[in-house]
């Protein structure tokens, strides 16, 4: 077994059309309490957040970035048996920081604290720059800020694109800026872990874009200007640097040979990314935490493995994993995710946009208004 079932884990931007969906318009599950319920049933144990915020109309409110609201969030967790790894959240603009800035960093580190998160971070790369320099600076920004997170007992990360992956220029002759424009062979982020502090600073790496950098940035002009051949290998990277890797987003992709990119992104357990080796190259099953995700693309399918069961909805017919049914979402055409499999796969039909509804009075639905429950303390796990 590559992922131990309590390691299984979701982004909660794939569901961010359920928790931003009105619960009185509907009797899907909408906001995050009904998507943890669902989730749970569907066999994850982990989540990472994309930030706090759901329908007005769900319980809690619609911003539940705030002490209370991450009390909420914690009792709707521990309620369904589910874990949160990480948020991909507040990270300063400025450097150095500003006292504002530093007050709403601790503020989102007692957040996550709360809700009982090992981790938090972002879903951008330290710098979009491809200078020496701009990574030396926002090196010295993230040993600050990790340290900051270390006293509060959190480990700080960063989330790479495919850009971040490629080749850092660091020698070479100057441009008219007085630039380097060349490269001795390191990648942005391999350097980016050399100059940062093993204790205070930590990466998830996207292995969906990660393997786009390895298609897209495989030579690299030298500083004696010779053209020279490096091909990226994630999975190495990662056991070079074994514990500096906690999380992952695990995003499939088929090979693309006209979008200049390489792979096209697919439902998880659709596409050609070897998760196999990957997953028994990296090790440490039980440290990682891989964080699965969704599509929206509209690349057709493959077909289901023929174990697999039916399940018709009232607007298509799905194929559901085999680990689990995963209901359809009429609303968007898309399901749920399965835990260990993917995403289900429409059989027939074509998924309809349906109209919005009140739900009638008398069903069960969530109340807006919903006080914090009695023993929902959000204490640290």
């Amino acid at each position: 077994m590559l992922v131990p079932p309590h390691k299984r884990g979701i982004i909660l931007y794939t569901v961010r059309d359920a928790t931003a969906r009105d619960p009185l318009a509907t009797d899907l599950p909408s906001g995050f309490r009904e998507v943890f319920k669902q989730l749970s049933r569907h066999g994850y144990r982990q989540v990472e957040f994309a930030g706090y915020r759901q329908h007005a109309n769900a319980p809690g409110g619609a911003d539940l970035e705030s002490i209370e609201g991450a009390k909420l969030l914690r009792c709707w967790l521990d309620d369904h048996g589910l874990r949160a790894q990480g948020n991909h959240g507040f990270i300063p603009p400025s450097w150095p920081l500003t006292e504002a800035d530093k007050d709403t960093f601790k503020k989102h580190l007692e957040i996550a604290n709360i809700i009982g998160m090992d981790h938090m971070g972002t879903g951008g790369d330290p710098t979009g720059s491809s200078y020496r320099a701009d990574w030396d600076v926002a090196a010295d920004k993230w040993n600050a800020l990790g340290e900051i997170a270390r006293r509060e007992g959190i480990k700080l990360y960063t989330h790479n694109h495919d850009s971040a992956y490629g080749f850092l220029l660091d020698g070479g002759p100057l441009d008219d800026q007085g630039r380097p424009t060349r490269s001795s062979g390191i990648r942005k982020l391999e350097y980016f872990l050399k100059i940062t502090d093993p204790r205070l600073v930590w990466l998830e790496m996207d292995i969906f874009w990660a393997h786009v950098a390895q298609y897209k940035f495989h030579t690299y002009t030298a500083h004696d200007g010779s053209t020279r051949k490096s091909v990226f290998d994630p999975a190495g990277l990662v056991a070079r640097h074994n514990k500096r890797y906690p999380l992952f987003h695990a995003k499939d992709g088929v090979v693309s040979t006209t979008n200049g990119m390489g792979w096209d992104m697919v439902p998880f357990g659709t596409g050609d990314i070897d998760y196999t080796t990957f997953f028994s190259r990296v090790g440490q099953r039980n440290y990682r935490n891989p964080m699965g995700r969704g599509t929206t693309t509209r690349r057709a399918p493959p077909t289901p493995p023929s174990r697999c069961g039916r399940r018709r909805s009232a607007t298509t017919t799905w194929r559901p994993c085999a680990s689990g049914a995963a209901d359809p979402e009429p609303t968007t055409g898309r399901p749920f995710p399965c835990a260990a499999g993917g995403a289900a796969r429409p059989v027939s039909g074509r998924p309809r946009r349906a109209a919005p509804r009140r739900v009638p009075a008398s069903r069960d639905r969530p109340d807006p208004h919903r006080a914090l429950p009695p023993g929902c303390h959000g204490k640290r796990r």
